[in-house]
Formats: C-alpha cells, sequence, structure tokens
C-alpha cells in the first residue's frame, strides 16, 4: 500500500479535530474525501502533508512510519500538496511559482521536462510564465498550485478543495486535469465539497464527519444509500428522484 493512516489522531491544542482515522490510498488510486463544512477535511489532508503532527496513531508511506519526520521529509518520500486557497507568490511570476515546486535535486534535475507537462496540462499558462502569479484569474491560479506540486515528481498529489470559489465552466476544466493526472499513475488523495464532481471521478470515497469516517466505499454504493445522501453529502434523495 502506498499510503496508510491507522487510528491518526490530530488536536488543536486540546480540542481533537481527528479521532481514529484509518484510510488508504493505493499506488495510482485516486480516493477522495467528501464531508460537510468543519468535517475535518483540510485537517487531514495537512496532516497527511506533514503540517499537523498527530497526536497517536500512525502515517505509514510505502510501510515506513513518517509520523515523526519534518515536513520537508514528506516531500522527498513522494508527497506533495495543492493547499486550499492556492498560496501562491503573486509577485513572483508563474515560471518563478512552478519552480519553487522542483526544489529537491531528483525533481530539479527533471525541471524542465517537468516544466512542458505543466503547460501541456494547463495551455493557457504557456503565455502566463513570466506574469506576476497574483495577475492571473482564480482558475488560472489554481492551475499555477497544481503544476508546482507536480513539479515535485510525487507519488500521491493531495488536492484539497480544488474547485473552491471556481466558475463552473472552470470546475470542469480542473476536474478534467485531475482525470488526467490520474491517468499518469499518480496517486490523488482528493478533498472536495463538490460531491457529485468528486465522486464521478474518485474510484472510492470516504465520508468524514466531526472528524471520523462514518462511510467508505466506492463512489456508486455510498450515493445508493439515502441517509449518506442526504445527511452527507448534500443530496435530496426524494428531489434527485423527480
Amino acid at each position: 500500500m502506498l499510503l496508510e493512516l491507522d487510528n491518526i489522531r490530530t488536536s488543536y491544542g486540546q480540542a481533537t479535530a481527528l479521532w481514529d482515522v484509518s484510510l488508504s490510498v493505493a499506488e495510482g488510486e485516486l480516493l477522495c474525501v467528501v464531508g460537510p463544512n468543519s468535517a475535518g477535511k483540510s485537517t487531514l489532508i495537512n496532516t497527511i502533508a506533514g503540517l499537523l503532527r498527530i497526536n497517536a496513531g500512525q502515517l505509514k508511506f510505502q510501510g515506513e512510519d513518517i509520523s515523526t519526520l519534518p515536513s520537508h521529509k514528506f516531500c522527498e518520500r513522494g508527497i506533495a500538496l495543492v493547499p486550499e486557497g492556492r498560496r501562491l507568490f503573486t509577485e513572483m511570476t508563474v515560471r518563478e511559482n512552478l519552480e519553487m515546486g522542483s526544489y529537491l535535486p531528483a525533481a530539479k534535475r527533471e525541471r524542465a521536462r517537468s516544466m512542458e507537462q505543466v503547460v501541456s496540462l494547463f495551455p493557457v499558462l504557456t503565455e502566463k510564465l513570466d506574469h506576476a502569479a497574483g495577475t492571473l484569474s482564480g482558475g488560472q491560479q489554481q492551475m499555477v498550485a497544481i503544476g508546482r506540486a507536480l513539479m515535485a515528481k510525487p507519488r500521491v498529489l493531495l488536492m484539497d478543495e480544488p474547485s473552491l470559489g471556481l466558475a463552473p465552466s472552470i470546475v470542469l476544466d480542473m476536474f478534467s486535469a485531475i482525470r488526467e493526472i490520474h491517468s499518469q499513475g499518480i496517486a490523488v488523495l482528493l478533498v472536495e465539497q463538490n460531491v457529485s464532481m468528486a465522486m464521478e471521478v474518485a474510484e472510492r470515497a470516504a465520508v468524514l464527519e466531526e472528524g471520523r469516517i462514518v462511510a467508505m466505499g466506492s463512489p456508486e454504493d455510498l450515493m445508493a444509500q439515502p441517509v449518506l445522501r442526504r445527511a452527507y453529502l448534500g443530496v435530496d434523495t426524494e428531489a434527485a428522484a423527480h
């Protein structure tokens, strides 16, 4: 198994945010985590990225316990994060932002090829490489954030709400890009509030509520359960039937 969480607990001070969370991501798999606001989805993804320390349990990558490694070592292992809100260096150029993703020696050696792959995935960035990132539209900035993570040559890509704040047409483009990234063999752990789109691209899904995994399975199985549809997935069963 590529990535494993075994009874993970994460807290903010005395307040526990994740309660005994266990899940796994296989090599090349696309797993989505959905749930209501304040369910702990961003806490989960930041814990896996090494930005938050766990209080109990184990986080394993390729069988190695990485729970106590410093954050920068997570990237060395092959874990890359597309953070919520993009967090670009807005006064730096698009090219410079992308290059920030390839600072590790192995990724740096592949920088030119990786840059070609990013602009192939997001052709609109070709003419924006020397523009300040802050001058781009929200959708284009999200492309840069994804591209920056891909420049690290990750084994698993963590994506935190990539469609947040984007126009519907741009959301479609974003999920098309996610499909393409997955097709290249990169494992993806997608945290997303757009349940219908997330379920369309995912191979497996987990429902997180109040810091706990309350359901896990195929998207088809989860969407077929009326209680889950109504309580956690934001889908009204009766309305969907009409």
